[in-house]
């Protein structure tokens, strides 16, 4: 090892500081000897009784410190705040900026050498990972890992994904209440999170794309003895990244960002990667657009078979061999030297991985489906960007032309939606505004919104959708996104009544409003001069809205942007 720990700057001085740090901390029962320059090792743990997702992650930190403690390291936990995506209100997302704070100045603040992310969960392993790239020491993450397989009359149901169908089902008259309220304790069997490949799972494999924890992260169920194993190797690989000096930044290069890309692409990754990724990539100061998410997932076609874009769900992706089969079937167009947290290049992980059943992962010369990802759009109807999940969406959508019937906020769509007098038809566009990153705020889940009853009795089952919200990474659907700027920013979106011609072309990458230029300066003048007060006056809501940036920039805060280093010059005392 080299220069002096950045710990022993707190635990390695004899003067009254250095009494102050060592003292108040062996009240926590640590022995003398453990502050000879030994590496100290954080434990970010977002533990929480509220959310299934991190439910386990006390259990799992115990064998993060049992690896710590092999190598010659000092495990010390700290908790951060958890995002319960199904508990939270008004939304998740709301709050993903406000956890990585959290993280960020935990870890600047406190004296460690290295950390240890524990989390999962939608918006937790983002919120993470951001804060602890704008520290830029060495870290790793350990994801909880998904839930088994649900389970409901003798057949496999998906988190999130049989919910919605379950849910129009009962809606349309062909599924009981009882048959409904029946499936639901057969869907959630164990801790861990969504078991579809959900915006939880999406993460956790990008997080193995990126290069920043070990093999089969992604996949391992959280309930399997082997993710307890990952976690000790994880706490022997941490004590030998801190004593390599190896920093997260060496390893969230340009090419880890594309092997998370193409990795998206090939899982039928959830849409809301899009935004993390492109915030994350904002805090180590990388270049990333929404284009290259498009351009860089034509790269490769749809690999893997799992609900929403498919039949399986999560373990069974790990029994079929899990993220390392996926790069090995990524051949020539994964970016084999980029570097990972485990000494190995992508390459050499690909090399050694196999794959064990051709239904739930297929080859890039008979896969799943046809070039995957997300489409990202452009036209006067969203000119800084929206996307679509091509593999969610009905093939004859994909190209389209219909009149709008507009919701301006979500409480106008569940007052009219069910009304048997609304002017809606299959061929309608369905038009949600006010639920953009300000307008909500948070940017919800909501853009998959359901569709009109009395169209579902009919036996419709698709529509086109379109908003500035997000939705689950478990929905499907011919749904279009992240509409930037939102309507609450005045992007066009705003603009649109109802009777709208909109023309939808998916291949062309079109959303155009067929509404003259003139007509649309008139109602931008109405609009300007109908805009509401603030809602929120005060709190982490009116900081958030003052600051968030767009969907197209990745929904972080303007001044969170980049990294502030892990320096402290000042003591405390």
């Amino acid at each position: 090892m080299g220069k002096p720990l950045r710990s022993q700057k707190n635990f390695g001085k004899l003067d009254r500081d250095g009494f102050i740090h060592r003292s108040w901390i062996k009240g926590t029962g640590l022995p003398e000897h453990v502050f000879d320059g030994r590496p100290v090792i954080g434990i970010c743990n977002t533990w929480s009784e509220l959310v299934t997702c991190q439910f386990h992650l006390r259990d799992l930190a115990e064998y993060v410190k049992r690896g710590v403690w092999e190598a010659g390291g000092v495990p010390i936990e700290f908790p951060a705040m958890s995002l319960p995506e199904t508990q939270m209100r008004p939304t998740a997302m709301l709050f993903r900026n406000l956890l990585a704070m959290e993280v960020e100045e935990s870890i600047r603040a406190n004296p460690i050498d290295g950390v240890v992310l524990l989390g999962g969960c939608d918006k937790t392993t983002p919120g993470q990972l951001m804060g602890a790239a704008s520290v830029d020491l060495p870290t790793m993450v350990v994801s909880s890992g998904p839930m088994l397989n649900g389970k409901f009359r003798g057949r496999d149901i998906g988190s999130g994904t049989d919910v919605w169908r379950f849910s129009e089902a009962v809606r349309a008259g062909e599924m009981s209440l009882a048959d409904f309220m029946g499936a639901e304790a057969g869907m959630s069997r164990s801790h861990g999170t969504c078991n579809t490949m959900g915006t939880a799972s999406t993460m956790a494999s990008l997080i193995e794309a990126l290069g920043v924890s070990l093999p089969n992260n992604a996949s391992l169920p959280g309930v399997d003895a082997r993710r307890k194993t990952l976690a000790h190797l994880t706490g022997n690989r941490i004590v030998e990244l801190v004593k390599q000096d190896i920093r997260l930044s060496q390893i969230l290069t340009r090419e880890a960002f594309e092997n998370a890309i193409l990795m998206h692409a090939a899982i039928g990754g959830s849409t809301n990667a899009v935004v993390h990724l492109l915030a994350l990539a904002g805090r180590v100061g990388l270049p990333l657009y929404l284009e290259d998410f498009d351009r860089i997932g034509r790269e490769v076609p749809l690999l893997v078979d799992l609900m929403p874009s498919g039949r399986f769900l999560m373990e069974d992706f790990c029994y079929a061999g899990g993220c390392p089969a996926v790069m090995k079937e990524l051949g020539p167009v994964l970016r084999r030297d980029a570097v990972t947290v485990s000494g190995f290049a992508q390459g050499a992980i690909a090399d050694a991985a196999e794959v064990w059943n051709r239904e739930v992962i297929g080859t890039r010369e008979a896969p799943v489906g046809p070039s995957s990802g997300v489409w990202v759009l452009r036209g006067n109807l969203c000119p800084d960007g929206a996307i679509l999940k091509p593999s969610a969406a009905s093939p004859e959508l994909l190209t389209h032309r219909g009149r709008a019937v507009v919701f301006e906020t979500i409480e106008d769509y569940h007052a009219r939606i069910d009304d048997p007098e609304l002017e809606v038809d299959a061929n309608s566009v369905l038009v949600l505004k006010g639920c953009g990153p300000k307008g909500y705020p948070g940017m919800p889940e909501v853009g998959n919104m359901a569709l009109p009853a009395k169209l579902l009795r009919a036996g419709v089952r698709d529509m086109v959708r379109i908003s500035d919200a997000r939705m689950s990474g478990t929905a499907y659907g011919t749904v279009i996104l992240h509409v930037a700027p939102e309507a609450e920013a005045g992007g066009p979106l705003a603009l649109v009544r109802d009777g709208d011609e909109i023309a939808f072309d998916g291949p062309n990458r079109s959303l155009e409003l067929v509404v003259d230029a003139a007509e649309l300066a008139r109602r931008r003048a109405d609009w300007e001069a109908a805009r509401p007060a603030p809602a929120y006056s005060r709190g982490w809501a009116k900081l958030y809205i003052d600051t968030v940036l767009q969907a197209d920039r990745g929904v972080d805060l303007d001044f969170l942007v980049g990294k502030s280093s892990a320096d402290v010059t000042r003591e405390s005392h």
